[in-house]
């Protein structure tokens, strides 16, 4: 391992259309647009570019599949310019760049998605050559957004399962993202997969999923069932950490059975613009810690301060800094009650 350096992310590259709007309607009424941006989507795009921005001095490259259009050469424009190596980002021109319309409320920065599936659908494991890549971890999402590797697979229950295992024997750290859906195919799609990732990424409606409760109860989250879905996890197959990331805080659960709870930044209701990308900028933060082998704890707060800093902006990494900068959030806005 101690010759491999860098994050390889590949799954879905998507464009963001994220409209900031005064109130979320009724169905056949209106809402108005305050205003509107264009920001990178997906798992891999955003978590690259975050850590680019966080100031990672290791390798980052990009893997996926992008249309032939104005909107892929915006992609592949706003990796390059800010250090992502984009030379495993194939275009097709049978699809769309993929797209999503983010509607995000202005009093509450909670957004609502309408995704165009695209050029993503055609990602598959032969899109991209693991055995060429020498970086520490592979980072691979979003699950249950990626159709060809959401497919059955004879020996290894999906074609996602395939490429992480085939990833952890070429000597990768396996890290994988999850979306949000709303439906039954948590069990048939991601849970597969967990015996070769070696870290998970949910936030506490996915990690609910895994055991089909609601981890949030009201404006409540429901701490046994949070524990017990992180343990349902890893005795379902994970490795080493499960992850789950939430408005409160980030919990990590390890195989070792250490339980390490990290609240979030109180960031003023005013200082909030949009929640969209959030997640994204949380893993890149702990991604970063974990590529450069400090403590889970000193991760988790690299985390929560790159999440604090994406919600000052609509977009998904507008408003991400350096990681000096981000840390400086914690001693302005001050840490919520621990859960745990």
């Amino acid at each position: 391992m101690s010759d491999r350096k860098g994050i390889l992310g590949a799954g879905n590259w998507i464009v963001d259309h994220v409209k900031v709007i005064d109130a979320w309607p009724n169905q056949d009424t209106l809402a108005n647009i305050l205003s509107d941006y264009r920001g990178t989507g997906g798992s891999p795009c955003n978590v690259l570019i975050d850590l680019a921005k966080l100031g990672a001095n290791f390798p980052l490259t990009g893997a996926g599949i992008i249309g032939e259009d104005e909107p892929g050469d915006w992609i592949l424009e706003t990796c390059k310019k800010i250090g992502v190596n984009t030379e495993l980002i194939r275009r097709r021109g049978d699809q769309p760049t993929s797209y999503t319309d983010v509607m995000t409320v202005a009093s509450t920065g909670r957004r609502t998605f309408f995704h165009q599936r695209g050029a993503n659908t055609l990602f598959d494991g032969e899109s991209i050559r693991l055995d060429a890549s020498t970086a520490k971890i592979f980072h691979l999402g979003y699950l249950l957004l990626l159709d060809r590797l959401d497919q059955p697979c004879a020996r290894f229950g999906t074609k996602a399962a395939e490429l992480l295992r085939n990833a952890s024997k070429l000597g990768f750290i396996t890290s994988v993202d999850v979306v949000s859906e709303e439906s039954e195919r948590f069990a048939r799609v991601v849970l597969p997969a967990l015996p070769f990732i070696d870290i998970i990424f949910l936030n506490e409606f996915e990690a609910g999923q895994a055991v089909s409760l609601k981890i949030r109860q009201g404006d409540q989250i429901d701490v046994p069932l949070l524990l017990n879905s992180a343990e349902a996890l890893l005795g379902a197959g994970v490795r080493h950490w499960v992850i789950i990331h939430f408005p409160e805080g980030a919990l990590a659960v390890s195989r070792e059975g250490r339980r390490i709870f990290q609240p979030s930044l109180k960031v003023p209701p005013n200082e909030i613009a949009g929640a969209v990308g959030a997640g994204d900028a949380f893993a890149a933060g702990l991604l970063l810690g974990y590529h450069d082998d400090r403590p889970m704890e000193d991760c988790l707060v690299y985390g929560v301060c790159a999440a604090a800093a994406s919600l000052r902006h609509p977009s998904t990494s507008g408003s991400v800094e350096n990681l000096s900068a981000c840390l400086a959030l914690a001693d302005l806005f001050g840490y919520r009650s621990p859960l745990l």
